[in-house]
């Protein structure tokens, strides 16, 4: 087994027909198909946010030889197709339930380091004059019952003691004063920092930002046979044959599994789907209440996000129920349409214009996986980010250059270094993910 979903999900030269693929075409990126036999320094596996991020950073800081090969076009995969959150994140559990986890100083620096995430993708659009239309300046929790703004609150008072973010706890009443009602709101919780972006054009100037610096990008170059001889790795693609004395896999969600024998069965990859609708007038935003350029999440168990994007479209996502087939299609699109019109009554009957899907990544760890191999330290890795790629993946890049160009990690926490662990009966991921997600689909709607 390759990968785990249907290979509709996998048709690395057909782009989603997306917004943010649709409002990209004017940021071109040079790069061309590995042909014929070449060799380098570094070569990254996966040309998303982990991949470009590195190989930027190589270039730029330590004049390393990178290159980097992506099976589709750059941005082919989830950081072109994802809902644009830049916040920090990458743990599953939420930074309250880090502190059960691993204790409130472990989480406390985590949480700094997620802060650091965040700023570094600003960071990077300061000092290489990338273009990715940021909007909002905080991540909004929507309490989807009144239980749910009493956990609300409660993660608010364990941040507010073990953590020192920057959390603020909102009541009803406020909430529909200063960001918008809906039919399951009863109180926020709004965290700093977080802001929306363009994935997709940041993604291509991360691209074309790592060109600049020197890196090499091959489009359209998946890697078929991995394997290595007299300390050489050797990655071929239908175009040629690329040797490296050491390798970063960044491949996240769409890793193919059969590749390299130590990452099959170490992810749990989530078909997320996404809708953005026609611009809406501004009598239609005012009908919903709708007053922030906040990004946005519900608390439900199958979790929804949304965020009104700077032409006034909105885009609304959830988790997918199906495998990726394309005959389900109309029941992952027509669900989330359903439950928009559930959620705004006002926008009912508002055209939808992008519909797509992508991957989420899990680990078995609910924490981002990042590191080097045990028994061959020349391969190194970053994936997991349980929908906070944008800056933890970004990040990860970026940690995984310095590892590289310095020689040690530098400030990586232990609890994500490592391979981690490979999912129990790992064949029927899918099988137990469906049936995860429908008991939690029947707990919310019981409320």
């Amino acid at each position: 087994m390759k990968r785990l979903y249907d290979e509709n999900l996998y048709r690395f030269d057909t782009p989603q027909p997306s917004y943010w693929e649709a409002t990209a075409k004017d940021i071109d990126v040079r790069a061309e198909p590995l042909a014929g036999n070449g060799s380098c320094d570094v070569a990254i596996i996966g040309g998303g946010y982990t991949g470009l991020s590195a190989g930027l950073h190589l270039a730029r800081d330590y004049n390393i030889d990178v290159r980097v090969l992506e099976a589709g076009h750059v941005g082919w995969g989830a950081s072109g197709r994802n809902g644009g959150f830049c916040c920090p994140g990458g743990s599953a559990t939420g930074l309250t339930g880090l502190v059960k986890q691993v204790g409130a100083d472990s989480a406390r620096a985590y949480a700094r380091i997620t802060e650091d995430a965040v700023n570094l993708v600003r960071d990077l659009g300061d000092a290489e004059g990338l273009e990715f239309q940021s909007y909002g300046s905080a991540e909004v929790g929507v309490a989807h019952t009144p239980k749910a703004f009493e956990v609300f609150k409660e993660d608010y008072e364990v941040a507010r003691k073990h953590l020192g973010v920057d959390w603020e706890i909102v009541d009803a009443d406020a909430f529909r004063d200063r960001y918008f009602d809906c039919t399951e709101q009863f109180g926020g919780l709004i965290q700093r920092p977080t802001f929306g972006l363009h994935p997709l054009r940041f993604c291509r100037g991360l691209a074309n930002a790592a060109l600049r610096h020197g890196a090499k990008l091959h489009e359209h170059s998946e890697v078929r046979e991995w394997s290595k001889s007299d300390g050489m790795h050797r990655l071929t693609t239908d175009g040629g044959t690329l040797r490296a004395k050491r390798v970063i896999f960044a491949t996240n969600g769409f890793i193919d599994e059969s590749l390299n024998e130590h990452f099959k069965d170490r992810t749990l990859p989530i078909i997320s789907a996404i809708i953005v609708t026609r611009p809406l007038t501004a009598d239609e935003r005012t009908a919903a209440g709708w007053k922030t350029e906040h990004p946005a999440y519900n608390s439900r168990r199958v979790m929804n996000y949304y965020r009104m994007l700077p032409d006034n479209r909105f885009l609304f996502g959830g988790r997918a129920r199906s495998d990726g087939r394309a005959s389900d299609d109309e029941a992952t699109f027509g669900g989330l349409q359903s439950m928009l019109a559930q959620f705004w009554p006002a926008w009912a009957n508002v055209e939808i214009e992008y519909r797509w899907q992508g991957l989420v990544c899990f680990t078995g760890s609910l924490l981002p996986s990042v590191g080097q191999l045990d028994d061959d330290p020349s391969v190194f890795f970053g994936y997991g980010y349980h929908g906070s790629g944008v800056s933890t993946a970004t990040w990860t890049g970026k940690q995984l250059a310095d590892w590289i160009g310095t020689g040690n990690p530098q400030g990586l926490p232990a609890m994500i270094q490592g391979i981690g662990k490979r999912f129990p009966l790992a064949r029927m991921r899918t099988r137990y993910l469906r049936a995860g997600i429908a008991f939690s689909g029947w707990l919310d709607r019981r409320g």
